[in-house]
């Protein structure tokens, strides 16, 4: 018997009314259409997580400036981007922790229990004092949030097998959001009292913190989102539940949704990780992953550091309600391009392709920002803002299909150590792109007049040649599919 009509005659005939997992497969059996409700859900989980990834750059400059401890204008972005690695420093060290977590207690707990850090320590950040209260609270809320790798599993888990592309495209969609609406919210938000002088004194928190309203806002959403999850269905299916009924199909059931036991009797290790890591399939799709996550944080920090730097330095001189501006219209073409373009464009012709197609078109558009920033006025502001939005189109398109590829590669009960793996890795890649991206960016506004590639050149030029290597790494032998 097939492996999906043995799955469906188990729902029919030994579904166990007490296991969670039981009774959302029971669920998906009968369910017919797109699951928007789901979808909904995954959507909203992950956008209040990843808002604060990058909500911070649009006014980290500025906010590093405030705590005077740069000797030289050039040094605020060196700094900077030392606050802006250490939350991916602290998830680095925790991912797999906390997939393991997942794995052992859960999808839901994790989840419940990442949001709420946010709450917590999204709030903190925002009434830093001084460059370390900074450094802590971000790498605290990096070590506490783990949810991000969990919930790639529980969108594979959550909708039929027709919708799992689509459950982990609105996972990307929604972190790609994340890391565009996060940097318009810190760029309307910050500095309040100058900006809006009629409701925000100059004695108030919000004049006395100036970064703090954003982070507040943030945190707000991530409590509402966090108070809602507390009923979300869990996904994992708990064995507990199943020792009651040893029959027959309860071993096919075993067989089918991954029992540790059953799966150690057709011939998997029983250390888990160990058997991961030789998994190479996973392993090379989670490469891949971290050369296009440490190209996109570095683009990220360095774009908006970039826009606020002074004209002298090379920068576009814009305010941090600038760069929200522009990276708003960012996230709504974003939106609009993953619901009613992007899942098109995978059916036609695949998430390999569309990926390699983007990473290749990322390569002139960003060779053109040095050529843009030469423009002024209204001119400048729209060039610059299609550009974002492109890029951030073409950055989403290949995440999706990496995260499609990474859930693919292992069953059930291994998915929340796999996307604990794959958040390790990537943190680590994510958290030298903004340090890296910030020291380069401090350098090159040193080299206005060299002789080879002079001021941001050198660092779009750095940021392609990143991106050339993700895209070779694409191709066999290298990225392996697992096989069905």
């Amino acid at each position: 018997m097939a492996s999906e009509d043995i799955k469906e005659t188990l729902l029919e005939k030994d579904y166990n009314e007490n296991c969670p997992g039981c009774k959302v497969d029971r669920r998906k059996a009968v369910q017919q259409g797109v699951p928007y409700k789901e979808i909904l859900v995954i959507w909203v989980v992950v956008l209040a997580s990843a808002l604060p990834i990058s909500s911070l750059f649009p006014f980290l400059y500025f906010m590093v400036r405030d705590f005077n401890i740069a000797k030289e204008e050039e040094d605020i972005s060196y700094y900077a981007g030392y606050v802006g690695s250490t939350l991916m420093l602290g998830r680095a060290l925790t991912s797999v922790f906390w997939g393991m977590v997942a794995d052992r207690y859960g999808r839901k707990v994790v989840i419940i229990f990442g949001t709420f850090s946010v709450v917590v320590l999204n709030t903190l950040f925002g009434l830093s004092i001084n460059l370390w209260m900074a450094i802590a609270t971000r790498f605290l809320l990096g070590s506490l949030n783990g949810l991000l790798g969990p919930i790639k599993a529980y969108a594979i888990e959550l909708v039929r097998c027709e919708y799992q592309a689509l459950a982990l495209s609105t996972v990307s969609t929604a972190w790609g959001a994340g890391l565009i609406i996060g940097p318009a919210l810190g760029g309307f938000f910050a500095q309040p009292a100058d900006k809006f002088p009629v409701l925000f004194s100059q004695e108030s928190v919000f004049g006395r913190f100036p970064y703090f309203l954003p982070c507040l806002v943030i945190s707000l959403l991530a409590l509402v989102v966090a108070i809602a999850c507390l009923w979300l269905p869990e996904t994992l299916h708990m064995p507990e539940f199943h020792k009651l009924q040893r029959h027959d199909s309860l071993e096919k059931l075993e067989s089918a949704y991954g029992s540790e036991e059953k799966y150690m009797s057709d011939n998997i290790k029983t250390d888990s990780s160990e058997s991961l890591y030789k998994n190479w399939p996973l392993m090379s799709s989670i490469l891949v992953y971290c050369v296009f996550s440490l190209h996109d944080m570095a683009y990220t920090e360095i774009f908006s550091l970039w826009a606020v730097s002074p004209r002298k330095l090379g920068g576009l001189n814009f305010s941090t309600d600038g760069v929200g501006k522009t990276l708003a219209f960012s996230g709504l073409g974003l939106l609009v391009f993953q619901l009613f373009v992007f899942p098109q464009l995978e059916r036609r012709v695949g998430f390999i392709i569309l990926a390699r197609v983007s990473g290749l078109a990322t390569i002139p558009l960003l060779t053109s920002y040095s050529y843009i920033a030469l423009l002024s006025g209204v001119t400048l502001t729209v060039l610059l803002t299609c550009a974002s939005v492109l890029k951030n189109i073409l950055s989403v398109s290949i995440i999706t299909g990496i995260f499609i590829l990474q859930n693919r590669a292992v069953d059930q009960h291994q998915r929340g150590a796999a996307n604990g793996i794959a958040m390790t890795a990537m943190s680590l890649f994510k958290a030298i792109g903004p340090a890296g991206g910030g020291a380069i960016l401090s350098w090159s506004q040193g080299r206005q007049d060299a002789a080879f590639l002079p001021g941001t050149q050198i660092v779009f030029f750095i940021l392609n040649v990143v991106e050339a290597i993700g895209i070779a790494l694409t191709f066999e032998p290298f990225l392996v599919l697992r096989q069905p």
